[in-house]
């Protein structure tokens, strides 16, 4: 089908559109109605481009200009597995999102609808196009709906002021990607993805090519909340209401981190190839940053959708560092990881968004021992910290152990990282579900309220519903998104799958010659190893990761029937770091813009001594 890569872009795009005009002759339930199915027409549209795609990569030119000699001069979406597979993984989210919404507010405009739907087909154009500009375009289409929606609460000023922190700061991000762009077209006359791979790899990379592929790196890792770059995301996630929420956790910073993928190995991969050690070094160490500061600052957040911010910060990194072993396996982990993840992370926001809506607040310790009312929300927050922590059978374990592999000689520091990272975000979720469902643990910290409190934002039912009801549009969208999760673990035969997948995926010549040449069929690739060796040998570490995760929780509920002693030193040993944290995470936008100037900098001086 001819018209199919362009669907998932156009329907909601139209649809939105038609939503917007017809506004005054429509009714709430009739706007839902049709924005849930839409979002389930993209998703099902994304899985039939998912099953095309497996025979090889689906090249789309519209209008009929196809390449000639090699030089691209028309506009194309060029779709394999991965891109297929987000666009379907965002369309899941989205029938989530707008399902839980369908009671979750009480007064709502068909804006709100038309913002989802566009949110969604740029995300749809995004993963599908082939041209370094038009991917600019869908994700500065993605962003500002982002905006709109984080800041749509506009009689509350903390969310204009979180909306706007996060404007700024990605939109600086969008400029260094526009510049990066800048430079790769005037140095190679192009912006086919496929084309400027090819005409790069012809030569040595020279200054121009490092700093472009700087510029675009900083760009789209502003966008992933990688560590400096993620100071504007906890304040985001803390105002926006909770079905944004959804999707900026499970999907946002996931497009951000397969931008970062697409375009090193599509892009960068040739010119790099002589200096893969040293750029596989730097981009571990900015991973493993990113996974322990994202899960120290989740250890110490009380309200709930800030805890939560901190947690996908932590699993950015993670994710990140599969792509970072710049080799199929880790690639392949890291897909797998981020859509599993993903998918956790969304159904622990609507969980979150089922407290808030119920009590009127997100703060934990006001929460203590008032979930009681909600008794079968405890299983599913546990079931929640049980992904986070990627045991069996949970998708998440199968990515990690994936991504281990790909690790080789350093297997066991990236499993060790791994294991305590995922303890930290998994041990945080259990403290939540005993403090609020059992009424155990202190009422207030041993260090007092929470630093960051002030910045909370607002502890009370977000559009003032009854908060007596939870309806099952409310609880449906989380069982849903936990069982996508574990089915990613149980699919028989998928990782293998998704390393063959990943292995194409990073095939620079065979995605220039399907896009450029025309090429059909599929270029081979080596057998990967059977899954079962890989699960065993992680199995240890998540059967540790778990362990570390109760023990922490247990900790931080109990911790005050330990000895005097101990207690204190370990609080005198630990408080010049966590407050230091604390005060870097100010929420100011000042302080924001200032740390990704830093962060800037010394990213490009480091590309600038492992690229030389």
């Amino acid at each position: 089908m001819p018209a199919l890569p362009a669907l998932p872009v156009a329907i909601p795009m139209l649809v939105a559109a038609v939503l917007v005009g017809a506004a005054p002759l429509l009714r709430r339930r009739v706007a839902d109605t049709v924005a849930i199915a839409t979002a389930a027409a993209v998703t099902c549209l994304g899985a039939a481009l998912l099953a095309q795609t497996l025979g090889g990569t689906v090249v789309t030119w519209f209008g009929g200009w196809t390449p000639r000699s090699g030089i691209a001069l028309g506009v194309a979406f060029a779709i394999d597995p991965v891109g297929a597979g987000m666009v379907t993984f965002a369309g899941l989210l989205m029938t989530a999102a707008l399902t839980f919404s369908w009671r979750y507010f009480e007064t709502v405009g068909t804006l709100f609808h038309a913002l989802m739907l566009v949110l969604l087909a740029a995300v749809a154009g995004f993963c599908s196009s082939g041209d370094l500009f038009n991917m600019f375009v869908f994700f500065e289409l993605l962003s500002v709906s982002a905006y709109a929606l984080a800041g749509y609460k506009i009689e509350d000023p903390g969310s204009l002021q979180g909306a706007l922190n996060f404007a700024v700061t990605n939109s600086i991000g969008a400029v260094m990607v526009l510049a990066g762009i800048a430079l790769l077209y005037g140095r190679t006359g192009a912006l086919n993805l496929a084309q400027i791979g090819t005409t790069l790899a012809a030569a040595p990379a020279d200054r121009l090519v490092v700093v472009a592929f700087a510029l675009l790196m900083v760009g789209f890792f502003v966008k992933a909340a990688v560590v400096p770059f993620h100071f504007w995301l906890a304040d985001a996630y803390a105002v926006a209401p909770t079905p944004v929420c959804v999707l900026l956790a499970g999907l946002l910073s996931e497009l951000g981190v397969y931008a970062v993928a697409r375009i090193y190995w599509t892009v960068f991969s040739g010119p790099f190839e002589a200096q893969t050690p040293g750029l596989r070094a730097a981009l571990v160490a900015g991973a493993a940053l990113t996974a322990l500061v994202g899960g120290v600052m989740c250890t110490l957040q009380h309200h709930l959708a800030r805890l939560l911010a901190f947690a996908t910060v932590s699993h950015v990194g993670l994710t990140l560092l599969g792509i970072a072993l710049l080799q199929s396996e880790g690639l392949a982990g890291a897909v797998l990881y981020a859509a599993a993840d993903g998918l956790v992370k969304a159904a622990l926001f609507v969980i979150v968004g089922i407290l808030a809506h119920r009590f009127g607040t997100l703060d934990e310790l006001e929460l203590r021992g008032r979930g009681r009312a909600l008794r079968w929300a405890a299983p599913l927050l546990v079931l929640g910290a049980l992904g986070l922590a990627g045991v069996p059978p949970f998708g998440t374990f199968v990515g990690k152990a994936l991504i281990e592999e790909g690790a080789h000689g350093a297997a066991r520091w990236v499993a060790a990282l791994f294991t305590v990272v995922s303890a930290m975000t998994a041990g945080a979720v259990l403290r939540v579900t005993g403090r609020v469902f059992a009424g155990w643990g202190p009422a207030r910290t041993l260090g007092g309220r929470d630093e960051t409190a002030e910045r909370e934002g607002p502890d009370r039912d977000e559009l003032h519903l009854s908060r007596l009801r939870i309806g099952p549009s409310m609880l449906v969208p989380a069982l849903v998104l936990l069982g996508a999760s574990i089915a990613i673990g149980l699919v028989p035969g998928l990782s293998d799958r998704t390393v063959v997948v990943a292995a194409r995926f990073a095939d620079r010549a065979g995605y220039a010659a399907a896009v450029l040449g025309g090429a059909t069929a599929p270029p081979p690739v080596a057998a990967p190893v059977p899954t079962a060796g890989r699960l065993v040998a992680a199995a240890p570490w998540a059967a540790a990761t778990l362990l570390l995760a109760v023990a922490g929780a247990a900790a931080a509920l109990f911790g005050r029937r330990l000895p005097a002693r101990p207690r204190r030193t370990a609080v005198r040993l630990t408080n010049p770091v966590l407050r230091t944290l604390r005060r870097l995470h100010s929420g100011h936008l000042a302080d924001s813009v200032t740390w990704l100037t830093i962060g800037t900098a010394g990213f490009g001086i480091v590309l600038a001594a492992v690229l030389r």
